[in-house]
């Protein structure tokens, strides 16, 4: 029989053995130290001169003083003295100092990777909807170039559906520009959002202009 577990190195009880409870609080400390992990400091190469009971480290690469040959490894501030451990690929460990998660990939501690396909929606500053997918609060919106450029795409299924912009008070529809309802570019204008009056529209064969505000004819 093994006498630490396979993942944790947890000593475990063996027959016959003297002096059980050592070996048994041995455990507790190993646990009470990975468990729920908070290390005060990520990279961390010089150890505190007056470390708080159960404080804990995640290393660097060339750790000195008490640290010395510890890269990578947890320290724990236990009954008086360092307690070394070495993390495992995948554990997570909450960065106190930095304020957010962080992982052992098996060579360092790196931010949690973050999914960015086929996300059900994002909220910046604000929340999303099953329609607004993309939501954002803010003075303004940047979209700048990358290269030369920049495109800014609004596509619809069909003819007969929409695409356009609406401009909005007070969440009340006061001005929409697009394709609405069909392949010819529009503007439409409301004073309460209910009732709507076509401005301006292009045919999209030839481009002659129609509408409320072509006061006479060609």
């Amino acid at each position: 029989m093994s006498q630490i577990s396979p993942r944790l190195n947890l000593p475990f009880l063996q027959p016959s053995q003297a002096q059980k409870h050592v070996t048994h609080n041995e455990a507790l400390r190993q646990l009470d130290m990975i468990v729920q992990l908070s290390v005060a400091s990520v990279n961390a190469s010089n150890p505190p001169v007056a470390p708080d009971q159960g404080e804990t480290h995640a290393l660097g690469a060339a750790p000195i003083g008490d640290w010395v040959g510890q890269a990578g490894m947890l320290a724990a501030w236990l009954d008086n003295a360092w307690h070394f451990a070495s993390p495992d690929t995948g554990w997570r460990a909450w960065d106190e100092s930095a304020g957010q998660m962080k992982i052992w990939d098996g060579s360092g501690w790196i931010e949690l990777p973050m999914a960015t396909q086929n996300l059900n929606g994002v909220g910046v500053a604000t929340g999303y909807d099953a329609t607004n997918r993309l939501s954002v609060r803010s003075p303004a919106t940047l979209l700048s170039h990358d290269g030369t450029g920049h495109q800014v795409k609004i596509n619809k299924a069909g003819a007969s559906d929409t695409a356009s912009l609406l401009f909005q008070s007070n969440w009340t529809g006061h001005a929409e520009m697009g394709l609405s309802g069909s392949t010819a570019f529009s503007i439409k204008v409301s004073p309460d959002g209910g009732s709507w009056t076509e401005a301006l529209a292009f045919d999209p064969t030839d481009g002659t202009a129609s509408g409320a505000a072509v006061q006479a004819s060609a």
